[in-house]
This record gives structure tokens, sequence and C-alpha cells, in this order.
């Protein structure tokens, strides 16, 4: 052989080797690093930041504290944001609902969450989540893709890297957006659960909630499916010339994604099909579970995902950005996501599938313990807060029943048990079985991970 015929045969080899590893539904060789405790996760991401003050993280004293200042020797010169900067004053403003203690655990939950109470025994508290960022864009970016500037991959294209898919006929990671009160929020783009510099496969495929679920899932009228069939067998035979000739892997990512649509028009309408689900189960979620794109609607959708094999479920709620209305708002949001959210946790453990599913809620970060702007005795509001605020996590292998971590009396700094982003990643990870500092990517030279130079597994949360 020629040094020419060698050259001209190597990309064909090399696309053919990728192809061949696309087409598995293994992960990456040698993982899981060690034994899992959960096969799966679904993220109830709630994007805006929910005040931790109205919903988990209850601070009696700040009654005593009504409309006074917020001491500089508590706030210690934190960066605040610029709808804040411009006040000459903080004045404190307590919560105005109520909390109660609820199951064996003891655990306080605001009267918002009367069903999430009710499950508090199942739930793992982490009252001392912190973040460095404190606007929205880099603190969802930071928490979804463990960078807060863009362009790395989210944390379901790592898992998915990582681990692969457990089934064939659905992606491994699927994302779900819910519009929130007012069908507003702060905007989410398709970056969030991008893949970044990994191969393209393992970007978030999003569920719609108008029409089809995923785009060209029908066939046009007149194109029956065995057409469908032969004409993506002919445009596949043309992409595998090309991947030979050039050895390109987004070739053989575009081929896994023709034959993956092409298994989705049969899996699709089987997943959103209600009509085999109990009322029983229904009524569970909510009114609004037989509504597409309503956060009920798509926790039962994240309940048949995990059963069908999805390996990453991420759902985001929009709207929690309080930075005024907050008395009238947070029970819109609270009512939205309540009872959804804990029926989410029933339904999993009912089915025997809580053990090996991790379930997160929490956002992006919380809010400030002052009021932003006009205070008034029925209206107020509060601004981003990321140096303290409270996520819970559930199954997959943490110890349910428990609060970890605490903050002082304003609800403004931690005092026990701090956890940063990465470590609350690198746990998630550890919980699948993945060294979060052995799961790498090379790219540009450097090898990258999803927590970058930073996290450690909280083991005491772990079961």
């Amino acid at each position: 052989m020629t040094r020419r015929q060698l050259l001209q045969r190597i990309p064909g080899a090399l696309g053919t080797a990728a192809l061949s590893h696309l087409l598995k539904a293994e992960g990456l060789t040698g993982l899981p690093h060690h034994k899992p405790t959960a096969k799966r996760v679904i993220y109830l991401f709630q994007s805006g930041g929910p005040s931790q003050m109205e919903t988990f993280d209850y601070k009696p004293r700040l009654v005593e504290f009504q409309n006074k200042d917020l001491p500089e020797s508590v706030r210690q010169g934190q960066r605040l944001t610029t709808m804040s900067a411009s006040q000459s004053s903080f004045p404190i403003v307590p919560s105005k609902f109520s909390f109660a203690k609820h199951g064996q655990s003891g655990a306080l939950v605001s009267e918002l969450l009367p069903k999430t109470a009710g499950i508090a025994d199942k739930l793992t508290f982490v009252k001392s989540m912190f973040t460095e960022q404190i606007n929205h864009d880099p603190a969802v970016t930071y928490f979804q893709t463990g960078f807060q500037i863009a362009g790395r991959p989210s944390m379901g294209s790592w898992v998915s890297y990582g681990l692969g898919a457990e089934t064939k006929d659905l992606p491994a990671f699927v994302v779900m957006i819910s519009p929130g009160s007012n069908g507003t929020g702060q905007p989410l783009y398709d970056r969030l659960w991008g893949s970044g510099f990994l191969p393209t496969r393992y970007q978030g495929v999003k569920f719609r909630s108008v029409g089809d679920p995923v785009l060209y899932l029908t066939s046009p009228d007149g194109f029956p499916e065995e057409n469908r069939h032969t004409y993506l067998e002919t445009l596949n035979s043309m992409n595998r010339l090309k991947l030979e000739e050039t050895g390109d892997p987004e070739i053989s990512t575009r081929i896994a994604q023709y034959e993956m649509a092409f298994r989705m028009q049969t899996s699709v309408p089987e997943l959103t099909d209600l009509s085999k689900e109990s009322s029983t189960v229904l009524d569970s979620y909510g009114p609004d579970a037989r509504k597409p794109g309503t956060f009920a609607y798509n926790c039962l959708m994240a309940r048949r995902l995990a059963e069908r094999g999805v390996r990453f479920i991420q759902l985001y709620h929009r709207d929690w950005d309080h930075h005024g209305g907050l008395p009238a708002g947070m029970p819109k949001m609270c009512n939205q996501t309540d009872q959804p959210s804990a029926a989410l946790i029933q339904d999993l453990e009912q089915r025997g599938m809580l053990d090996d599913t991790l379930v997160i809620w929490g956002g992006e970060f919380g809010r400030t313990v002052y009021c932003q702007g006009r205070l008034t005795k029925d209206d107020y509001g509060r601004d981003h807060h990321p140096r303290c605020f409270t996520v819970w996590l559930a199954g997959g292998g943490v110890k349910p029943g428990i609060t970890w971590g605490a903050t002082d009396d304003y609800g403004y700094n931690i005092t026990e048990n701090p956890v940063h982003v990465h470590d609350l990643q690198a746990t998630i990870l550890h919980c699948l079985g993945i060294d979060h500092k052995r799961l790498t990517y090379q790219f540009q030279g450097r090898h990258f991970r999803l927590t970058d130079v930073g996290g450690n597994v909280v083991k005491d949360l772990l079961a």
C-alpha cells in the first residue's frame, strides 16, 4: 500500500468506527466508575429564583427586624444587582406566610406548599446552597453547564456522553418547559441543554407543548410510513458514502438522528397517549395534568419518560422572578408546582422507581431578606440573592428526611455546611456512578469536565 492509498483509507476507517460507536447503546468504556444508586435524573428547575424565605427557610426573628435596615455587618459589602444598587436603604421584610413542622423529620415548610409538606420525610433539604452568580443568565448557565459563560456542555449532555442511553426509541436527554403564572419569565436558551464541544448527538431534545412534541414527527399527507423508511435508507446510504469520504463525525450524528426520528414516530405518540393512565394518577398531579405544556403535565411526562429509559429529564418552570408583587405571585407559582412535584415523588415510589431515580428541585439562586424597591403593607419584592438558598432532592441514593446546612437569623449568610453549585453537580454524578473528576473530554488542548476545577461530593447527603 502506498502512502497515498493509506491516507485515503484512514478517514473512511475513522468514520466507520465513529458510526459504530454512535449506534452503541452503552456509554464510555469503564463507566460507571462505581456502583450507582440512580439510573436516571429528573431535574425540576425553577427558573427565576424562588424565595427561600417563602418556601423552606423559616426565619421567625425577621418579625423583630421588620423595616429595620439590613446591618452592614450582615451584608458584608456583598455585590448588588443594578436594581438594588440605587437603593439608599435595605429594609428587612418578613414573610407573610406561615410555616409548620411536618413528618417525623420535623421539616419546616411554608403553608404555600402543603403537598410538598406531606412528603417531607421523603425529601433531602439543602438550605446552604450558594453560587457566585447574581444575574439570571449566568446563574442558570452555571447550574446547567458548570460554567457561567455559554458554550460548555449541559449536565444532561455530560450524563448522556458518559453513560449512554437505556433506550433506542427515545433520546437519552429530554427537555420540557412550562411558562409560569403569567406566561412570561426569564428567557431560556437552547444552549442550556446543548452539547457544547461534545458531539451534537448528546444535546437535549426539547419537547414542544403545541403540535407534534418533536418537529416533523408526523409524515406529510400522502407520504406513507413505508415511503418514509425507504427515503431514510436512501438518504443514510448517501450520508455513509460521504462519511467514508470525509470521516466527519457530525455525519455520524446526522445518520443517528434520522434513525432516532424514524423510531420516535412510533415511540412518541405512545408516550404522549394518556388514555391508559388511571384517573387516580391523573388527578394526583392536579387539574392541569391533562393540559400539554403545563408543569403538571410535564411532571407526568417525566415519569413516563423515566419508565421508558430516558436517562436525563430536565423540566424548566419559568416566572419565579419576584422583584415586586411577591405576596400575590408566590402563591400562584407554588400552586402550579406544589401538587405535581409531590405527585411525581409519590408516583415514582408507588412504581418502585424512586430508589433509582434522583429528583432535584430548585432554582439558580434565592432572594434577599430586604425589600427591593417600594415596600407597602400588602406588597413587597425581593432581589436576587446568590449567597444562600434552598434546594431539595429525593430518591436515587440520597438520605431522606434530613435537612443539611443552615443560614443566619436574617437568611442572608450560610452558618453551616455550605454547598456550592459544583458540589451539587459532583453529588448528582456520584449517584449515577460517575466520578466527576474522571468524566472529561479533551477540547482545545485541555481536559474539561462538568465541575470545571472544583466540586466535592457531599457524602453526608448520601444514604
